[in-house]
């Protein structure tokens, strides 16, 4: 390629190209064909007939359910609080009732519903749907705790470009405590954005916020510390973790059970899903499940503090030792003196132009991911 200019603007089109790519192959991965997975539901009674009903569910959906019998009713709405069944059938002659948990997952009550309603219509009879945990009336979908993921996780990332642009020349200790302190902002956004704007969290708001910081923290530490080795790969290595990943496997939108494998497992661990499960478990499940999602978070909180501190030893082994004057340069000629000064200002003149240089090239990059 023989002009420069248009070799330095293709190289740059590299990042927004793989956003795309990486975007794409996320977000329909993960979205686009909801089935259920192992989806958990549960029977209701001891009779034999109804062990013989669900087993004969359980082999109609194939892989797609994971059948339980439960005693009694109560048995059912426990393993709902606790997330363990999606739903819970109660098998009725005259008024079948389904059993869904609807602040847990809007999509997984629906995919229950569309499994048993068709079993209650063979009988011809009307199914009763009873919700036992449903989302506050301001966010009736129950997915308003997902965009608020989003929002902080947006505040999060973008401060991230802003460090590693403009703090670079920081020690990493302060960098790291910007990150701190940023993060609680972050947090604080975040919940103001769930209490009072949005009314997403009529209780508890300043366990939203901790949570909230807690996952800002995490990202903005382990920002900081990659951006010592990727420079203006950053922002595409954090999309790559806290977007592509992350969005897709939080169970916001889909619970696990009803998405592949992959975003299944990653659910398990991963920093998002410990923000939206946790802040469900705290708003609508007396906090049933909360210590592992803050597990989850304080992990990724301890990972970025790893990166940060392996950033800052680096940093530390790589400076460079400062240089004593020579002992002749007394001795030296005026117009020695002169030569020698005019040379190292050249010098450092022409490394202050590639460091700026390099510097505008790597908030380009930051700012197309941003």
């Amino acid at each position: 390629m023989r002009s420069p200019a248009l070799r330095h603007v293709l190289t740059h089109l590299i990042t927004p190209l793989l956003m795309c790519i990486g975007m794409g192959l996320a977000y329909m991965g993960a979205f686009v064909t909801p089935e259920p997975h192992h989806l958990p539901v549960a029977v209701v009674g001891t009779a034999p007939q109804t062990k013989v009903f669900a087993q004969t569910v359980k082999d109609t959906a194939g892989d797609g359910l994971d059948v339980r019998t439960v005693a009694t009713r109560a048995d059912a709405v426990r393993l709902l609080d606790s997330r363990d069944v999606t739903g819970a059938y109660v098998p009725s002659a005259k008024a079948p009732e389904l059993l869904v948990a609807s602040a847990a997952s809007d999509m997984g009550a629906t995919a229950v519903e569309k499994v048993f309603m068709p079993v209650a219509a063979e009988r011809g009879l009307p199914l009763k749907v009873t919700d036992v945990a449903a989302p506050v009336a301001d966010d009736p979908t129950g997915q308003g705790l997902f965009f608020l993921l989003v929002a902080v996780s947006i505040g999060s990332y973008a401060s991230v470009a802003a460090l590693g642009a403009a703090g670079a020349a920081l020690a990493m200790r302060v960098r790291a405590l910007l990150a701190l302190g940023v993060s609680a902002v972050v947090g604080g956004i975040g919940a103001l954005l769930a209490g009072p704007v949005f009314h997403l969290a009529h209780h508890d708001l300043a366990g939203v916020w901790g949570m909230a910081w807690l996952y800002s923290a995490g990202i903005l530490l382990v920002g900081v510390g990659l951006h010592t080795f990727l420079k203006r790969w950053t922002t595409l290595a954090m999309m790559v973790l806290f977007v592509m990943l992350n969005f897709t496997s939080s169970g916001g939108l889909f619970r696990p059970e009803l998405q592949n494998g992959f975003f299944g497992t990653l659910h398990a661990f991963w920093n998002g899903a410990g923000l939206v499960e946790g802040a469900r478990s705290l708003l609508y499940f007396g906090g049933d499940g909360l210590a592992r999602d803050l597990w989850t978070l304080a992990g990724w909180l301890l990972a970025g503090l790893l990166v940060t501190a392996v950033a800052g030893l680096y940093e530390r082994t790589r400076r460079p030792a400062p240089q004593g004057p020579a002992a002749g340069t007394a001795t030296e000629t005026g117009t020695g003196a002169a030569s020698v000064g005019s040379a190292v200002r050249a010098r450092d003149g022409a490394a202050s132009g590639a460091d700026a240089e390099e510097a505008a090239e790597e908030e380009i990059e930051e700012t197309v991911g941003v």
